[in-house]
């Protein structure tokens, strides 16, 4: 009988495994009555999904209209710039600028929908490298099991909208995966992405906090500058120094929504010459200052 190397981690094959280390960090999921949704090119570091159980809903990128059917989902990946619209309340032509509140058990859904729009979201990170797949609006159908997993969620979300159980969290998990598994085999192409793109995307992650260079940066992998800038635009769809823009942003917002730095720690700690520099930077990539991010008063 053969012994497997592995029988310490209870695995008696010594048929070696590789599974992908998926990191699913949930960050809201809520459900709405919207009265107002005027949101112009907004652009956040985090996936999104959006359901809306009456028609009225629009969402628009690269010029094209998504109007949002209630019998499918639709997926946002992070830094995807897109609006959204109300049509029977459509008043801004630019910012963003929401009305609304939590659905409760004590509102009747029926006698809404007709002036309002009843609106299921969550927003999530998957983590490196899924984070920086092409930016899009995917339009996902609403299968049988996922119908069921967000009519638990909805209801769920009607009695308790802050505390979550076990429960709750294993089944939002499960909605969202269930959701990405049905997304077409060309945005997950980071999957077989070449190894140095790979190597220089997780050197990036850990050096967030510092100026980096096309030149350290294409030292990592021992190329020369352009040539690898070359590659990861190739690769990613993107420039090696507007991905390192967008990485530094998304942390930014992370510290914002989950720290007390002021914009000047935040700034210096991401290896920004001075607040004004990070402002700008921020602005062009989400559409927003940092002091209007961190006040939330923009949903």
């Amino acid at each position: 009988m053969k012994i497997s190397k592995n029988i310490g981690l209870g695995d008696p094959s010594t048929n070696f495994q590789n599974f992908i280390d998926l990191k699913l960090k949930l960050l809201c999921c809520r459900y709405w009555l919207l009265d107002l949704w005027d949101c112009h090119d907004m652009v956040f570091p985090y996936w999104r999904i959006y359901w809306n159980k009456n028609e009225g809903g629009e969402l628009m990128h690269d010029d094209k209209v998504t109007p949002m059917n209630p019998d499918m989902l639709y997926i946002i990946p992070p830094f995807t710039s897109f609006s959204s619209r109300f049509t029977k309340n459509h008043i801004y032509k630019t910012g963003i600028h929401v009305t609304g509140k939590h659905l409760t058990n004590d509102i009747d859904e029926i006698n809404n929908e007709e002036k309002s729009l009843i609106h299921f979201f969550t927003h999530f990170n998957l983590g490196v490298p899924f984070d920086n797949v092409y930016p899009s609006i995917i339009e996902i159908k609403l299968t049988d099991y996922l119908k069921e997993r967000l009519t638990y969620l909805t209801e769920r979300l009607k009695i308790e909208n802050k505390d979550f159980k076990l429960t709750f969290n294993l089944k939002l998990q499960a909605f969202i995966k269930e959701t990405l598994t049905n997304i077409g085999p060309e945005l997950w192409k980071t999957i077989n992405m070449d190894d140095r793109v790979l190597k220089v995307i997780r050197f990036v992650e850990m050096n967030v906090d510092k100026k980096l260079s096309n030149a350290e940066i294409a030292n990592v992998v021992h190329m020369a500058s352009n040539s690898f800038a070359r590659l990861f635009k190739e690769e990613m769809n993107i420039s090696v120094h507007n991905f390192i823009q967008n990485r530094k942003i998304a942390k930014a917002c992370d510290l914002f929504e989950h720290s007390n730095n002021t914009i000047e720690e935040v700034a210096y700690n991401l290896g920004f010459s001075d607040r004004y520099h990070f402002s700008r930077v921020f602005k062009s990539v989400t559409g927003l200052t940092p002091a209007v991010y961190k006040s939330g008063k923009y949903t």
